[in-house]
């Protein structure tokens, strides 16, 4: 293994907080594979890149010679997991569960090694519980304890509903590492509650408290809210090349280097030399041509990065996109944003009628396609390169 100085350097990275480093350092000091615990309940089919910042840091402690556990939650799935969410979620089918996981398992080996992971499912130990033993599990925390937890406080004191089983997802969560006695946890900062019940319930039963790492939640394509299907600001992993390719080229000059340090495995002193790089002069397309290529071979490949990457380049000149187009962001209704009054409202066009007329006649483009339909509507979250004409060009954000 490793030295400690640079293992706590490389798990450190991106990292929210470690909790509590000196543990971590002890434990490190033991000089024996750790058991690295990430649990992701299967609630959707497929995985985007927000959710590989915690897969990505679970590579790292496998790269450096720890034990990785990767829990689906096939048992918590079915109950729901109230984190950031203001209502009762609907539990999952069983046979949804049970879909959702083998797709999980499809898609983390496109970054963990699979001979040096270890897959399990909560179902395995909680289905053998008894009324009883659920009856103890709940005795290990308090009313008062739960409502410490900001969403569960934040419903309680606006009169928002809080359903009984919705209190025992943190107990149960904290209860798998008991079960699997880890050594450390992984999750979002979203999760630091959930996390910390873990320490206290393996306290509980007389193992030392795991350590717990957070990770910070990924930016979407927007800059501003979080990676999510529901916002339309995501990267599925399992998009096309040129799909992926095309959305990474989207962000921001500012969220790469937060992508970099996240998503990429590059170390983090080449990221800062690109860096140097581009103070000195260099074109930011070009370091973020770097990102896209290293994402899309990881979950493509090589090839297939090689590919999309001369593809945008071919349709980048064909458009002839300047590099110093005015970036814009506007605020949507719910119902989106109407696509004639967005181009006017960017600069693009004099009137909506006018983009109406430039939409008819092909000559406005999203990302270098045509606007099909004069009455679309573009949805909070979205981003890209508008064009109107030859030469108008606007990077525009919709929040």
């Amino acid at each position: 293994m490793k030295p400690i100085e640079q293992q706590l350097e490389i798990i450190a990275r991106g990292a929210d907080e470690i909790l509590v480093e000196k543990e971590l350092v002890a434990k490190l000091k033991e000089g024996r594979p750790l058991r690295i615990k990430a649990g992701f309940d299967p609630t959707a089919p497929d995985l985007h890149l927000g959710h590989t910042v915690l897969i990505n840091k679970l590579r790292q402690f496998q790269d450096l010679g720890h034990e990785i556990l990767f829990l689906i939650g096939d048992f918590t799935g079915m109950i729901g997991d109230p984190t950031g969410k203001s209502t009762t979620r609907p539990p999952l089918t069983q046979a949804d569960v049970e879909q959702n996981a083998e797709t999980y398992q499809q898609q983390i080996f496109k970054i963990l090694d699979r001979e040096k992971t270890t897959v399990v499912f909560n179902s395995d130990w909680m289905n053998k519980m008894s009324s009883a033993d659920m009856i103890k599990l709940a005795a290990s925390s308090t009313v008062a304890r739960m409502l410490e937890r900001d969403d569960f406080s934040k419903r309680y004191k606006g009169g928002q509903s809080i359903a009984i089983h919705e209190f025992l997802y943190p107990l149960i969560q904290g209860y798998d590492s008991v079960e699997m006695q880890a050594d450390v946890e992984l999750g979002g900062t979203d999760q630091k509650f959930n996390l910390l019940m873990g320490r206290q319930l393996q306290e509980q039963h007389g193992q030392k408290p795991q350590c717990v790492l957070t990770m910070p939640i990924l930016e979407g394509l927007d800059g501003v809210q979080k990676m999510s299907k529901s916002l339309n600001n995501y990267i599925a992993i399992a998009d096309a090349p040129k799909d992926m390719f095309g959305k990474i080229m989207s962000i921001s000059d500012d969220l790469m280097w937060r992508y970099f340090e996240l998503l990429s495995f590059r170390p983090m002193s080449e990221v800062e030399s690109f860096k140097d790089e581009i103070q000195q002069g260099k074109n930011p397309r070009d370091i973020k041509f770097l990102l896209a290529e290293e994402i899309i071979t990881r979950f493509h490949s090589e090839a297939e990065a090689t590919a999309a990457r001369e593809g945008f380049i071919a349709q980048f000149a064909k458009n002839r996109i300047p590099d110093d187009i005015p970036e814009l962001s506007f605020d949507a209704p719910e119902e989106g944003y109407a696509i004639a009054n967005l181009l006017k409202d960017a600069g693009l066009c004099s009137s909506t009628s006018d983009a109406m007329r430039m939409i008819v006649q092909g000559a406005a483009k999203i990302d270098g396609e045509k606007i099909a339909d004069k009455s679309v509507k573009i949805q909070k979250g979205s981003a890209g390169i508008f064009q109107v004409g030859k030469r108008k060009f606007a990077k525009i954000s919709v929040n």
